[in-house]
Parts: C-alpha cells; structure tokens; sequence
C-alpha cells in the first residue's frame, strides 16, 4: 500500500516531469492537473490509458408508469437499449470514433432484452449484460423503490461487472445510464445527500415543459416527505432502497469496484453523478480516482458538482445521458497521459528553459 510519503515523493517526481517538458509551467492547463492526478492513481511517473470502457446501466422505475415525472413512456428504455444495442445511438457514436470498448447493461429493464441480444457478440465477451434484478422498481410514491437486499445485490452485481473489464487489462472506465424515470430518483438522492431543496434539484429530464416540470417538482416534494428522505441523508443503502433505481445501485457498485481496481473513473453527468454521491458516502476517498467529464445542462448538476467540490473538462450544455459526456472526455485524458509519456524535456531538445 503506497504511504502518504510515498505519495509526496511520487506528486514531487511527477511535477517535475510536467514542468521539465518543452512548454512554460502550466501552459496546459487542465491536461497538466490530469496528468498529474492519472499517474498518482497508477502511482507511477509513466502513466498510461489501457483498453478504455464504457459500460451503460439500464433499469426502469415503477414511478414512470404514472407520467407524473416524464413526458416520455416507460417504453423507451427498452427502445433505447435495444438502439445502444444495434449500434445508433450518440454513445456507440462516441465509443467508435475514439475506439472505446462500450458494454450495455440490463439492470432491471421492465422488458425480456435477452432474444434481441444474442446475435451481437464483441470480442472478449458479449456487448450485452444480462444482469437483470427485477422488471423494474417499485412505484416509490407508494412504498421504497426496492428492498435493502435488492440494493445491496444490485450493487455487487456492479462490482462483479467492473471485476471481469479490469481483469481484461482496461485501466480506465466511464459509466452511462438509461432509463426513463432515472433524472427524478438522482434528483431525490441530490437532495437528501445535499441538504438542498428539491425544487433546486430537479431538472427538465427527457425535455419535461414549464407545466410538466411544476408536476415533476410537486410529485417528488411529495415523495420526500412521505419518505422523510432527510433523515436518509447518511444512510446511502436505505436511500438508494427507498428512491434510487437497478442501474444506480448497480453503477455505485461499478464505481466502488473501480476505485478498488485503482482504475481512472471519468464521471459522467447528473445521475451517474448522483451515483458517485452515494459511492463517496460508502468509500470516502473514491474521488481522487475520479475525472469529472462535464457540467451537464440539466438543472442541479452544477450544484452537485460544487458539493463535491469538483471541477469539469468540458463544458457542452450536454443533457443526454448514456454516458456521452465521459465518453468525449476519454480522449483529452489519454492527451494528457500522452504529453507526459511523449513530449521531449527541455534538456532531451536542447532547448532552454527560464533562468
């Protein structure tokens, strides 16, 4: 186990790397601190980017059902994984413009995905993850989302999926999420974790109108208070029970597992955010593995990231989800371990440095 000595000498060697490259000291701005932070996470000077993945979490919520929180029908979860799963979405875009290894997972989709996946294999192992819970969560505005035992083996399934992609050499992994529903149980999370209002925390989601947004805020106000989330601010499993959905519970164990794997996290946007609160809350030093990827344009992320106290590479108005934000970010992270590994010193150029 590296020591907190150990540490200072290895933050001291790597400084010194990036500021003895062929440039003015902090000329690279965010790729420097990136840098710097990747070969702290792989404890070495000379860091690198092995088999990039992303892996995509779907799980449906019983909330839906009733239209009170999205404009869109439960259905389009499936549609979408099944869209992931042919190739044509944004994220399978991404993953095969910067050559990232991209894994769909059924966490808990309210549709049979397993006939529609058999035909699409990639190598070392199927695109598709069957590792479905239930057909989705309970409606939480009438009791919890899910059982205690149902979080907790939903994030060890997490766990186990992030064990067998790091087995297979990848150092470096961004989660994505689908799931129709899934903007209102971060939003909850956001607030009982934060301490701030509901109202402040929820978003549009999949494009909710100025009147369907008012219903969206008054429905989850409800629920905070039928639920008395406050008192579940220190309690991520029982929150996770009570409001969160199969594909958070399964992406916090993702990021656990990850972390354990001393593996670079890129974060994606607002509810794989809202996953990474509830994985700090159960792992406290997860954050020094993690590279925030973007500030989402849906509402409360921003707030959520001040919480954290974290700082963004991209800034894009993205709202999509599915992971596409991290999946744009990978590159610039891989730049930055590529400056270190490949730029010339001032001394192997010849060139002189500042007196």
């Amino acid at each position: 186990m590296i020591t907190n000595t150990t540490t200072a000498s290895l933050q001291a060697d790597l400084q010194h790397k990036i500021n003895n490259k062929t440039k003015p000291p902090g000329s690279l701005g965010l790729l420097e601190d990136i840098a710097l932070q990747v070969g702290l996470i792989q404890e070495t000077t000379s860091p690198m980017i092995a088999q990039p993945y992303m892996v995509i979490f779907a799980g449906d919520h019983g909330i839906a059902k009733t239209g009170l929180v999205n404009p869109y029908p439960q259905a389009v979860t499936a549609q979408m994984v099944l869209n992931f799963l042919n190739g044509g979405a944004a994220i399978n875009v991404f993953c095969r413009q910067h050559h990232i290894t991209l894994q769909v997972v059924d966490a808990g989709v309210n549709f049979d995905l397993i006939p529609a996946s058999t035909q699409l294999r990639v190598k070392d192992g199927d695109i598709f993850i069957n590792a479905k819970m239930e057909y989705g969560t309970g409606n939480y505005l009438e009791g919890p989302a899910m059982s205690e035992a149902a979080a907790l083996a939903a994030i060890e399934k997490g766990k186990a999926i992030v064990k067998t992609i790091a087995d297979r050499g990848t150092n470096c992994i961004g989660f994505g999420e689908m799931g129709i529903g899934n903007t209102s149980s971060a939003s909850l999370i956001m607030s009982a974790v934060t301490g701030i209002s509901v109202a402040e925390c929820v978003g549009r989601g999949t494009g909710a109108n100025n009147e369907q947004l008012q219903t969206k805020i008054n429905t989850l106000e409800q629920v905070y208070v039928f639920h008395r989330l406050q008192q579940l601010s220190d309690q991520p499993i029982r929150l996770l029970a009570t409001v969160g959905g199969f594909e958070i519970a399964m992406m916090t164990g993702a990021y656990l597992q990850a972390a354990a794997q001393k593996m670079v996290i890129v974060v994606d946007g607002f509810i794989a955010t809202a996953a990474l609160l509830l994985a700090k809350q159960l792992n406290p030093s997860i954050l020094s593995y993690c590279i925030f990827a973007h500030t989402s344009g849906e509402h409360g992320h921003e707030k959520m990231l001040q919480h954290l106290q974290a700082s963004t590479l991209l800034h894009l108005g993205l709202r999509l989800g599915e992971g596409t934000g991290a999946a744009l970010a990978i590159p610039l992270i891989q730049s930055a371990v590529n400056f270190l590994q490949e730029m010339a010193s001032f001394e192997s150029a010849g060139v002189s440095n500042k007196e």
